[in-house]
Order: structure tokens, then sequence, then C-alpha cells
């Protein structure tokens, strides 16, 4: 009886998967020295599980990573692959690792109040383009 108690126990012990540790994503973001929202969103990226590692650019890099210049953010951030422009929330950068969309990136253009590392309260629905390199027009990837 001993023995199949023992045995159950290992079964269910083996059958139960353990809490998976979530890995850490990490970031390399290009920024104005002189940008201050930019390392608050960095400290938000990583309260929510991201390493970013903060490049300071005295350049534009957005138009060299393919954003539009229409559309830029104040920092420019490379993640696994994909483009993170602007003050992206890090629900809509999780849902594009999620994802996997054949794009570039995706961007939230501007510096608007409320969003991650900037002051004030949000005003209105934030838009989130989606954009490739081949010419084509950006698209909504999501809102907010």
């Amino acid at each position: 009886m001993k023995l199949t108690y023992a045995l159950t126990a290992l079964g269910l012990a083996i059958a139960t998967p353990l809490p998976a540790l979530a890995a850490t994503i990490a970031a390399v973001m290009y920024k104005n020295p002189q940008c201050s929202c930019c390392e608050a969103y960095a400290a938000y990226l990583e309260q929510n599980g991201f390493k970013v590692d903060i490049k300071p650019v005295n350049n534009l890099f957005s138009s060299d990573a393919g954003v539009p210049a229409d559309l830029e953010g104040c920092h420019t951030m490379m993640v696994d692959g994909y483009v993170v422009d602007g003050l992206m929330p890090v629900e809509i950068v999780k849902k594009l690792l999620t994802e996997r969309p054949a794009i570039t990136g995706i961007t939230l253009a501007g510096m608007p109040a409320g969003a991650p590392g900037m002051g004030g309260q949000k005003d209105g629905t934030w838009t989130v383009y989606a954009f490739t390199r081949d010419g084509k027009a950006p698209t909504v990837y999501a809102t907010e």
C-alpha cells in the first residue's frame, strides 16, 4: 500500500509542471543623451520582465531602423529582431513578440501624455503602427 502511494505521489510530481520561470527579454534602446523620459521608459520595461541596454546616440536612429519619418517616437529599441519605436505599452511589445508578424517593427509616434515613461494623463486613443522596409504604407497594429 505504501509503495502504491509513493508511486502515485511520484507520478503526480512528474506530471505536474513546475511554474515556468519568465525569461528576461533583452532589448537595446538607442536614445538621445538628453532625453530623460527614455530612461523612465527603460525602468518601466525592466519592471515588466525586460533587460534594457541603453545606448546614447547623437543622430536620429529611427530612420536607420526603417521607422517612417512621420511616425517616429522619442527613441528606438531593438527587441528579438523587431524595431519598437516610441513609448510603447509593454502589453503591445509582448503581443508583437508572441505573434511574430512578418513586419520590421511597430511605432507609437511622438511622446503622448500618459504613455509609459511620460507624465500626465492619457488623453484619447493611441494608435500603434506596424511598418516594413518594402515601401508599403504602415498599417494599424494595435490601439490602446
